[in-house]
């Protein structure tokens, strides 16, 4: 049964078992770098797109385990060639990485820093949902860093190994210059010894405050080891602090602390799981000396006491027909673009019921090809499914449906001179290859890949078909590869891009993602 906490009107299920329960991870797709809120009785948290756009992604929950896409930070971090694939440049890797999320007096505040403009930004909203945003960006750029409310004071806490504290100015215009110091000299130490060379520093930094104390959660990498969560603990924002290591198991780190409605306690963390990206974990954490133990008995369990997750279709993947109603969004928040788009070289409105994606300029190869639109893959594995019309494309155009990374895969259709193939290339080796290349005299194709995240196989394969029933493999197998240059998740993506005449365009149909 269920009992009502009076005062709150918050439902506690501390006393309800449940028939299903969750499976970690709690979500088999690349969402990094979470930061986690709750607001009464609604979980909040934010995460790492880096190079994609609109970035830093924003989600909500009721249970910890089942998560909607509800928004962006940005739209756009800025108007340079790094952000908009202008002039062989690109962000890939870079962009927006590692925010902080927090509710303080009834505002939203999301935070985070990037290495293409050298800014730290702080975003914030009355209403997390539906906005409207305002946004602060002053330098320096600080990595990694945690939002912390202390009193009328601002701080931010960042750094790798050697870890700064300084105060903001209450209009979130800047730092403090005079309050800058060191407040941890080695926060690695707990997990690897002085003078140790390589390995990963302490980093992620999350800072909690739990009855009167201060828990700082870093991860760290020691040389040999695996990822570990490192927490030190004050009695004071200043110090001294106290470390130690909280967690060693299967590689999953990086995060902090949340608590539920009901008293219950989690930390939430990600392991890298290769090409599919980097996969968030709950893991039930209980008190000792008023230390967090993680784990049970130093493990993190693949099952929890929590409600069953229901999947990862609708809330961060989706399929999508392109048809709109009046008053909808021109693309659900499932979609988000490779870097910024060029606005009037797209629509869904043109042609109703479809994705329009115009030829703007000449590009030489898939990855500084402009408006390529993306949603990630999910595990353990996963079908991405389109339909394109390919009757005005022109000599030179190339239009499909891509698996991306820096080791991409492709299936489209070619044009040369007035004839069409359907191609697939093969980037498996980093050094993209046409390894097929049939002749198409029909306008319309349907395209297909399947991927297989299992126990990290990481392979895809490549299809077509003429009318949508019969499936035809093509080309060879994409071994995928998850490569710190582009540092993020393989993603489907419906890509269209010219080599020697603009102006043409090709229209999707559709787009369908299953398990």
């Amino acid at each position: 049964m269920m009992k009502i906490l009076a005062c709150t009107g918050i439902l506690s299920f501390a006393s309800v078992s449940y028939a299903q329960q969750a499976q970690n991870p709690i979500i088999f797709a690349d969402v990094p770098d979470m930061s986690m809120i709750r607001v009464g009785d609604t979980y909040y948290m934010s995460s790492t797109t880096m190079h994609m756009n609109p970035g830093l992604p924003l989600m909500k929950s009721k249970d910890l385990v089942n998560w909607e896409l509800i928004g962006y930070g940005h739209e756009s971090l800025a108007d340079m060639d790094e952000l908009n694939l202008n002039n062989g440049k690109s962000t890939y890797g870079r962009g927006t990485w590692a925010s902080s999320i927090r509710h303080h007096n009834g505002t939203y505040y999301v935070s985070t820093f990037a290495q293409t403009t050298g800014k730290t930004y702080v975003y914030m909203t009355k209403d997390i949902e539906k906005g409207p945003w305002e946004v602060k960006a002053f330098e320096p750029m600080m990595h990694d860093h945690t939002l912390f409310f202390e009193g009328d004071k601002i701080y931010m806490i960042w750094g790798g190994g050697k870890l700064n504290i300084v105060e903001l100015k209450p209009d979130f215009s800047g730092i403090k210059p005079e309050t800058q110091r060191v407040l941890i000299e080695n926060a690695t130490l707990p997990s690897t010894p002085a003078g140790t060379k390589g390995g990963l520093p302490a980093e992620g930094s999350q800072l909690f405050k739990v009855n009167g104390k201060y828990y700082l959660f870093n991860i760290s990498w020691p040389p040999g080891g695996m990822r570990t969560v490192i927490v030190h603990k004050a009695d004071k924002l200043e110090g001294p602090y106290e470390g130690r290591v909280v967690l060693q198991d299967k590689g999953v780190a990086q995060g902090g602390l949340i608590d539920m409605p009901n008293g219950d306690w989690y930390a939430y963390l990600f392991q890298d799981y290769g090409a599919v990206g980097r996969i968030p974990f709950m893991v039930p954490v209980t008190w000792e000396d008023g230390w967090p133990v993680l784990g049970i008995d130093g493990k993190v369990p693949m099952e929890l006491d929590l409600p069953a997750g229901t999947g990862l279709i609708p809330g961060i993947v989706d399929s999508d027909d392109f048809s709109r109603k009046e008053g909808e969004p021109a693309l659900p928040l499932v979609w988000q673009w490779n870097h910024n788009p060029a606005d009037h070289l797209w629509s869904v409105s043109e042609r109703k019921g479809y994705l329009r994606l115009k030829t703007g300029r000449i590009d030489e190869d898939f990855l500084q090809a402009r408006n390529t639109l993306t949603q990630r893959t999910i595990g353990p594995t996963c079908v991405g499914t389109t339909a394109i019309d390919v009757s005005k494309m022109k000599d030179g155009d190339f239009a499909g449906l891509s698996l991306l990374q820096k080791n991409y895969g492709l299936v489209g259709v070619r044009m040369e001179g007035d004839k069409k193939s359907l191609v697939m290339v093969n980037a498996t080796t980093g050094d993209p290859r046409e390894v097929a290349n049939i002749p198409l005299s029909q306008k319309k194709v349907y395209l297909k890949a399947e991927c297989d995240f299992t126990n990290k196989k990481d392979v895809a394969s490549f299809f077509y078909s003429l009318d949508g029933k019969k499936w035809e493999p093509i080309g060879t197998t994409l071994k995928m590869a998850y490569t710190i240059p582009h540092f993020m998740g393989y993603r489907f993506g419906l890509f269209n891009y010219a080599t020697k005449t603009v102006g043409g365009y090709v229209d999707f149909d559709h787009f369908e993602i299953t398990q």
